[in-house]
């Protein structure tokens, strides 16, 4: 066999555990399906400013383990996610913290805040969530939650919040100071020059193909190497023969405007939900740029189906179980490994995908 390890997919999680396999003396091929390298953090050059092609990524995790290991690869800004939402003529800043509140009460102190979202959540009389829409009013009460979470969340997840699971809105923060960072992790920030020249970096002196479709490729070349990475869709890979798990894809329509600053922010949410994208994105922002344009991407959440792009599972209950037995079945493949959002069918962050493919090689290259 050529390969020791055929790597299915050079988005994060393949491309480091192809890093670490050439480390050990692993010999590596890497394919994608796509026409290029970097998966969903793909970055583009235009008019000068490096555009996430699919959606806005920045990078944050308390892990200094992972923030000193992705450092290798790039010097990062010192860039803080503060997104802007716009309800109606409203604007709010994000997450729920003190702005948030003095601008929708007209209040000033941390107390007066508790006080309403005490109040607001005791009349709910929720105690123990069964959805997104009760976990969502037992954290910030009715008015947060209708202006700032219900229409957003909605457009993203193509669902009524009802219908959703309660873990997903734990991703939102609380805060009760004027604090507009979006994340409470220590470290945070978006390379210097974009994401894709990590990956080039971590792929360096690795056999790399694109636009391969691993099914195809694998017919014709069924002894290419001894063991398998996929991080597809783990029921692709088992031919659907379960059942057909649920993804979400997003849409971007993107152009250049010539102006040098269009909406003051790189993340600006539109939370109702008859606008028909969930948010617009300004690029240029990511790195502070000075260019005398702007690049602007409107972001529209769609159901997936066959032939889009997946990005993140749907981890409601019925999905959940499905795979489930999908993941028993991928345990009976000796040589196949699965990995990321795709093949862990797992909501993960940047900073969670590294973590996951460094603690797989380390298992399997030791």
């Amino acid at each position: 066999m050529k390969y020791d390890y055929i790597i299915v997919g050079a988005g994060l999680y393949g491309a480091v555990f192809a890093y670490e396999a050439k480390k050990a003396g692993k010999r590596c091929l890497v394919i994608d399906k796509r026409d290029h390298i970097a998966g969903n953090i793909y970055c583009e050059e235009i008019e000068g400013i490096n555009v996430h092609k699919y959606g806005a990524h920045i990078f944050h995790t308390s892990n200094k383990r992972i923030w000193d290991y992705i450092n290798q690869f790039a010097e990062f800004n010192n860039y803080i996610n503060s997104p802007i939402a716009i309800y109606k003529d409203e604007l709010y800043n994000l997450p729920f913290n003190m702005n948030t509140f003095s601008k929708m009460w007209n209040i000033h102190t941390p107390q007066e805040a508790k006080d309403k979202i005490a109040e607001q959540v005791a009349k709910t009389g929720i105690n123990e969530p069964k959805n997104l829409e009760e976990q969502g009013l037992s954290l910030v009460g009715k008015d947060v939650f209708e202006k700032l979470v219900k229409g957003y969340t909605e457009k993203q997840w193509g669902r009524d919040c009802k219908d959703l699971p309660p873990f997903i809105i734990k991703r939102l923060p609380v805060r009760f100071t004027y604090d507009n960072n979006y994340f409470n992790d220590r470290f945070q920030g978006i390379p210097i020059g974009g994401y894709t020249k990590i990956v080039q970096k971590m792929l360096d002196g690795i056999d790399v193909k694109v636009n391969t479709d691993y099914f195809s490729f694998i017919k014709e070349n069924p002894h290419i190497a001894k063991k398998t990475v996929f991080t597809g869709m783990i029921d692709e890979y088992f031919e659907y023969k379960l059942g057909t798990l649920e993804y979400r894809s997003v849409r971007f329509e993107t152009e250049v405007l010539d102006t040098d600053n269009y909406q003051g922010n790189a993340v600006v949410n539109y939370i109702e939900r008859e606008v028909p994208y969930t948010r617009i994105i300004e690029h240029k922002h990511f790195e502070f740029g000075k260019q005398k344009k702007t690049v602007i991407s409107k972001e529209y959440s769609s159901e997936w189906s066959a032939g889009m792009e997946p990005y993140y599972p749907v981890n409601n209950e019925q999905n959940n179980t499905l795979y489930e037995k999908y993941r028993k079945l991928a345990e009976k493949e000796p040589n196949v490994i699965f990995g990321g959002r795709l093949g862990n069918y797992k909501y993960y962050d940047m900073d969670k995908v590294i973590e996951a493919a460094l603690d797989m090689s380390q298992k399997e290259l030791l």
